[in-house]
């Protein structure tokens, strides 16, 4: 089995997949990458099935070793990637020789960048997922981010792999925005005209204390409803809670499984993927939309990325 030995991880290197999704009734988040459909475009680059465990960074790339080589695809966030110092192309299918160093810098856009190696990161799974949730130390590498020394398994390539790279259409649809779109949340009727319209129409500011559990945003504060008028419940990804203090968090796919802050909103499934490539001091608004387009979005979005004449160049 072929490697790849990590010989810098990065600010924030894990080992991520799709998720595990279904466990919320007994307290298990979902965790997966931040941004799902980078990732599977990585391994559809590779040949891998699109769930399958790759490598989530953030911020800054770090710098790893294919002893073996390999064929890898890195989707995301631009940090500039090199390989044995020059330059390759991002969102394309790359050929790696042996002995060959991957660099990844700090990222350029946005906050995370995705690596997928044909074969896929072999990991012990936990709950059928190889995600590694940190808060709990539990599924990826031992638990934890990667550290300098480690060394991770991929498989063998899945077959032939044919050089691709994305097509421009499709990196355009997928372009992160600046403006997130959200359909009411179950406590939105609890929150005066007032707030309701702030909330749809002021500037939110990506704060330094952003992480995987949840984007924290910072922004006139909202009247919110006081901490007792409502019990602790169940909560969704993308969720937006209000704090007593009246500050906006958007929930993660580390989120805790249950929450007693109202919800004003939750950003739709195909804006999901652009909450994880939120980074600090980046300023968002929130755009309404009804449950009828949120589920139409969804579907032509799941159709684009199964319309493989249309994925690449």
């Amino acid at each position: 089995m072929s490697s790849l030995v990590v010989k810098s991880p990065g600010l924030l290197t894990t080992v991520q997949d799709l998720g595990r999704v279904g466990f919320g009734a007994i307290g298990v988040s979902p965790a997966g990458a931040a941004d799902p459909v980078a990732l599977r475009f990585a391994n559809l680059l590779v040949g891998n099935q699109p769930g399958a465990a790759a490598l989530e960074m953030t911020l800054l790339g770090g710098s790893y070793v294919f002893p073996a080589g390999g064929t890898i695809a890195i989707t995301g966030a631009n940090m500039h990637p090199t390989l044995n110092k020059q330059e390759i192309a991002m969102w394309a299918t790359v050929p790696v020789p042996r002995g060959a160093v991957l660099t990844l810098g700090p990222t350029s856009d946005y906050a995370r960048a995705y690596l997928a190696v044909a074969g896929g990161i072999k990991v012990k799974l936990f709950l059928g997922s190889a995600s590694t949730h940190l808060l709990s130390g539990s599924g990826g590498f031992q638990g934890r981010a990667l550290r300098k020394g480690d060394v991770l398994r991929f498989g063998p390539a899945p077959g032939k792999i044919r050089l691709r790279r994305a097509s421009q259409g499709l990196l355009f649809s997928l372009k992160p925005r600046k403006i997130l779109r959200v359909t009411d949340g179950p406590q939105a009727d609890q929150f005066s005209q007032e707030a309701r319209n702030a909330f749809s129409h002021q500037t939110f500011r990506v704060t330094d204390q952003s992480d995987r559990l949840g984007v924290r945003l910072d922004a006139p504060p909202l009247p919110s409803p006081p901490p007792a008028s409502m019990i602790t419940e169940p909560v969704p990804l993308g969720a937006i809670q209000i704090t007593p203090a009246g500050q906006a968090i958007i929930l993660g796919v580390d989120q805790q499984t249950t929450g007693g802050y109202p919800k004003i909103a939750n950003v739709i499934g195909v804006d999901l993927h652009r909450v994880g490539q939120l980074r600090p001091h980046i300023e968002i608004r929130f755009e309404r939309t009804s449950l009828a387009v949120a589920r139409a979005l969804w579907i032509e979005r799941e159709r684009l990325l199964n319309a493989t004449e249309q994925l690449f160049a």
